[in-house]
C-alpha cells in the first residue's frame, strides 16, 4: 500500500482535502501527517480562507478522529539533516519516520534532494496514480464524496469537474474512466 505524508497545502482547498482523505479511508494508501502540518493547515485555513478559528480546530480534530494512526511523532529530532528546502525540512522527516514512499504538495519546489525512495508528487500526479493503480475504488471514493455534499448537492461527473481546478489531468482520466463504465 502506498504511504503519504500530506503536506498543508493539500489539505486547505475543502473539496480537495475531502478527496484525498476519503481515498485513503477507502484504503488506497496510508495518509500521514505531522502536528506541525496539521497547525500549518488550522493557521492558514484561518488567515487565508477566513474560517473561523472554532471551525477550523474542529476540522483538525474530525481529521484527527478519522485517522488516528495518521499522525507521525519523534521526526524533529532528524528533522535538520533534511536537504530540501528549510521551511519544508518537517515534511520529509515525517515522511522519513513513518518510511512514507510519497509526499503529496502542490510546493514540488520545495522538495529537492530528497532521501532516497521519497518523492515528491502533486496531487493532480498522486490522484492519477491512484486512478490508474486503483480506479474502481477511486471512483467508488469519488461517488461517495459527492453524494454526501447537500449545499450544494454535486453529481460525481460535477464533482471531477470541480477537482479540475486543482487535479487536471486526473480530473480528465477520471472523467474518461467514468464514461468508460
Amino acid at each position: 500500500m502506498l504511504v503519504a505524508v500530506l503536506d498543508a497545502d493539500v489539505l486547505f482547498p475543502m473539496l480537495l482535502r475531502d478527496t484525498l482523505l476519503r481515498v485513503a479511508a477507502a484504503g488506497c494508501f496510508r495518509a500521514h501527517w505531522s502536528r506541525r502540518i496539521l497547525d500549518e493547515m488550522t493557521r492558514n485555513l484561518v488567515s487565508d480562507y477566513g474560517m473561523d478559528p472554532s471551525r477550523a480546530e474542529a476540522l483538525r480534530s474530525v481529521m484527527e478522529e478519522a485517522f488516528p494512526d495518521a499522525s507521525v511523532e519523534g521526526w524533529e529530532e532528524i528533522e535538520p539533516e533534511m536537504r530540501n528546502h528549510p521551511k519544508d525540512r518537517h515534511v520529509v522527516a515525517a515522511a522519513v519516520t513513518v518510511e512514507a514512499t510519497i509526499i503529496v504538495t502542490s510546493n514540488i519546489r520545495d522538495f529537492g534532494n530528497l532521501p532516497s525512495g521519497i518523492v515528491a508528487l502533486t496531487p493532480d500526479e498522486f490522484l492519477t496514480e491512484i486512478l490508474a493503480t486503483s480506479p474502481t475504488d477511486m471512483l467508488e471514493a469519488i461517488a461517495v464524496q459527492a453524494a454526501a455534499y447537500r449545499r450544494p448537492t454535486l453529481t460525481i461527473r460535477e464533482l471531477i469537474e470541480r477537482l479540475a481546478l486543482t487535479s487536471p489531468r486526473f480530473a480528465e482520466q477520471a472523467l474518461k474512466a467514468l464514461d468508460d463504465r
